[in-house]
């Protein structure tokens, strides 16, 4: 009969997720396959030694007051890294890690939970994939995004982007199917819409996700409008057969910056709603810094 760690072992290797674990000293402990196939790296390279450099931003960098004991970072939220393929092509990737303890409190080390966001020789998509019908007219949105951005850079007007999640999505699409999905997504959308700006745009940027192209004068008044399109998505009404929907969103804002590009931009962005989303949901965080 199998013990308990080869059923540990057995349980994590199902996981689509990449798992390591990490010993006190920083070694690899445990890779399982999704990691191996994420990054190319077979679990048989890595144990008992240091992540190579291609995989080192998904270990923490701990700082001394992160070690004392009752510390421990949400295992729910995500920070967005980069990592490099055996094979050389760059990664973008969402890591989740956790410190692991003994009963006295004594770090023995740590597990990290990743996944690959989006390939890097695009602009940043949604973090959710996009349907057949999210995807309807996304292209012309992207040219348009490209033309603002283009005119920010010519030196025009300020420019931000507002990268929306709605919170109840993927529940919802599990629940009632993507026909219930697709009507609650259109709601949401009509409902932002009314909270816009005249000047401003909304296009969808994955199945689960929209962008909003602003012309805020700064970070501080484009957070405060996030605020806002925040607050007018929970007054959205939604009911499938009978079942009223409560709708929030989780929002991303990022203020175009001088000598950045647009992928630069979009990945400000997106990191700020996966703060957002994986901190629980229905707020702002702005890309500078902080949840609004």
């Amino acid at each position: 009969m199998a013990n308990r760690t080869e059923l540990l072992e057995s349980a994590l290797d199902g996981l689509p997720d990449g798992i390591a674990l990490m010993g006190a000293g920083d070694e690899v402990v445990f890779w399982n396959q999704a990691a191996e196939e994420i990054t190319g790296y077979a679990a048989m390279e890595l144990l008992k030694k240091p992540l190579p450099a291609d995989l080192e931003e998904l270990t923490p960098a701990w700082r001394p007051e992160d070690m004392q004991p009752g510390w421990s970072p949400n295992a729910s939220r995500g920070a967005l890294v980069r990592i490099r393929h055996k094979w050389g092509q760059e990664l973008r990737a969402i890591a989740r890690p956790l410190v692991l303890r003994n009963a006295l409190e004594e770090r023995t080390g740590t597990a990290i939970v990743f996944h690959l966001v989006a390939k890097l020789n695009t602009l940043p998509r949604g973090l959710t994939e996009t349907n057949e019908q999210a995807g309807d007219g996304q292209k012309e949105f992207e040219e348009r995004l490209r033309e603002e951005f283009e005119g920010f850079a010519r030196g025009g007007g300020p420019l931000g982007l507002l990268w929306v999640m709605v919170d109840q999505a993927h529940e919802l699409r599990g629940t009632h199917g993507a026909v219930a999905c697709e009507a609650m997504m259109e709601k949401v959308r009509m409902a932002l819409a009314h909270g816009l700006r005249p000047d401003e745009e909304i296009g969808r940027w994955g199945e689960d996700e929209f962008l909003v192209v602003s012309h805020e004068r700064s970070q501080e008044t484009l957070d405060a409008h996030g605020r806002m399109l925040v607050g007018i998505s929970r007054t959205a009404d939604f009911r499938w057969w009978g079942d009223r929907v409560s709708l929030t969103v989780s929002m991303g804002a990022a203020q175009a910056r001088e000598n950045e590009t647009l992928e630069q931009l979009l990945e400000r962005a997106q990191a700020a709603l996966v703060s957002s989303f994986h901190g629980g949901g229905n707020t702002v965080t702005s890309a500078a810094g902080g949840e609004t």
